[in-house]
């Protein structure tokens, strides 16, 4: 599925931010159910379909619900890979002070968006990346 998306995409030039406006969808949900993480209405999938001339089965398979991160090792991608460090390096730290903020509980990848943006800048541009997630306290009983 991902590969005709994709092939289809280059085929056509266009860019996710075009395709995500014709969805009515943000461009990083988008991108993310054409790489097999999340999943589209049918009218969603119907639409993608016709803007990209996709087959039906395709068209099938974003409806489907994914298995999100199904078999994920580090990758090796430069970029990728620079997420996981981020991970490895401050992660404890952004746990640390999510809950000296927030109390004991997590940040949901449910109730979730994210938003990445090009930033201009002098001395080399920047990536700035917005992760916005409901806070989920644990519960105690």
């Amino acid at each position: 599925m991902t590969e005709k998306i994709l092939h289809a995409k280059a085929n056509k030039k266009m860019k996710w931010e075009e395709i995500s406006a014709a969805l009515n969808l943000s461009d990083v949900f988008t991108a993310s159910a054409c790489l097999g993480q999340n999943t589209f209405s049918k009218s969603e999938a119907e639409k993608l379909g016709a803007m990209l001339s996709l087959s039906e089965e395709v068209v099938a398979a974003l409806q489907v619900f994914p298995n999100k991160g199904q078999g994920q090792v580090v990758p090796s991608d430069p970029l990728l890979y620079r997420f996981f460090e981020m991970c490895y390096v401050y992660g404890p730290t952004i746990k640390e002070i999510i809950h000296e903020k927030m109390g004991d509980g997590i940040m949901s990848a449910i109730d979730f968006t994210m938003q990445i943006d090009k930033v201009e800048d002098p001395k080399g541009d920047r990536v700035k990346v917005t992760l916005n997630g409901k806070f989920l306290p644990y519960k105690k009983w």
